[in-house]
């Protein structure tokens, strides 16, 4: 890989203080956490973290217009590393454990996957009352897998009438899923609604039923809402999903909440990429997304 080039007045994003090295409250706290081994189809997810994170300096941070900002100064931002061996049980707890570390001390918890499955323990250890999918999939399969980390959550005491599933598409669920949906009381907006609707108005109600009745949201970004031509490291990818400003609006916009205190970046695979990285090029953007809606609070 060619090496970046350096300029002082143009300052990287990435390459963040560890957590420990920082004491005190902290605005965001990014953690790998590299689930594979129960995803429905190969994948090489448990490489992603290490990706985004090579990929993070290729930006800088910095907001522009009228008053521009660098994210780098305005937030208190750690890299935790990653959990070790995050699947199964006792991984999974591994997980619940760190998070609710981090969460102690940081406003907001940035996951970076692994497949989908991470949206399970991450959800849970975040405290979080409320669930925002940005997703091409119901995600409530049998069993355990990546494709099953919203039934997991319901059965496990979440408040289906809590989750806002966005960016749900034609042929890539079936129908005892999408029923299996409705008859729970999840909203679902699909990827058609997005398109017909518009960023701001599916932001809004995702917002006032993900949150209804107080408490906190965790967001789940599965990056295989997308279109395939900018996310075929996403195994699950489709022609015709969200283009990736679609997303990177919406994780903003929704990151942008109070209430919103953790997120998962999910299901890119880096050993699947094209070339030019560009699947875990825009997985890089949607963690300065998110910490782009955290600093416009």
């Amino acid at each position: 890989m060619t090496a970046l080039s350096h300029d002082d007045l143009w300052p990287r994003a990435g390459a963040w203080p560890s957590f420990d090295a920082i004491p005190g409250d902290l605005d965001a706290a990014l953690l790998g956490v590299p689930t594979w081994r129960t995803s429905l189809s190969p994948t090489g997810a448990h490489a992603t973290p290490a990706a985004v994170r090579a990929a993070l300096p290729r930006y800088s941070a910095a907001l522009v217009g009228s008053d521009p900002v660098d994210l780098g100064e305005l937030l208190r931002i750690v890299d935790a590393g990653d959990v070790d061996e995050p699947d199964g049980p006792d991984g999974e707890e591994r997980v619940r454990m760190r998070v609710a570390e981090l969460r102690a001390r940081a406003g907001l918890v940035i996951a970076l996957g692994g497949d989908n499955s991470a949206t399970y323990p991450v959800a849970q250890a975040s405290g979080a009352a409320g669930l925002i999918t940005l997703d091409a999939h119901h995600d409530l399969r049998d069993g355990v897998s990546n494709g099953s980390p919203v039934r997991r959550l319901i059965e496990d005491g979440f408040e289906p009438r809590r989750i806002v599933q966005v960016g749900i598409a034609d042929f890539a669920n079936s129908v005892a899923y999408a029923r299996r949906a409705a008859e729970a009381g999840i909203t679902v907006i699909t990827l058609g609604d997005v398109r017909r609707r518009g960023i701001d108005d599916v932001v809004g109600e995702a917002l006032e039923i993900a949150g209804a009745g107080g408490g906190s949201i965790h967001l789940d970004v599965d990056v295989d809402v997308c279109d395939r031509s900018v996310a075929p490291g996403c195994p699950a990818s489709v022609p015709g999903g969200l283009a990736a400003w679609e997303l990177r609006a919406l994780v903003r916009g929704i990151a942008s909440e109070p209430r919103v205190v953790s997120a998962d970046i999910v299901e890119v695979d880096a050993t699947a990429d094209a070339d030019d990285a560009r699947t875990v090029r825009l997985a890089a953007l949607c963690v300065l997304e998110l910490l782009a809606g955290r600093a416009g609070r």
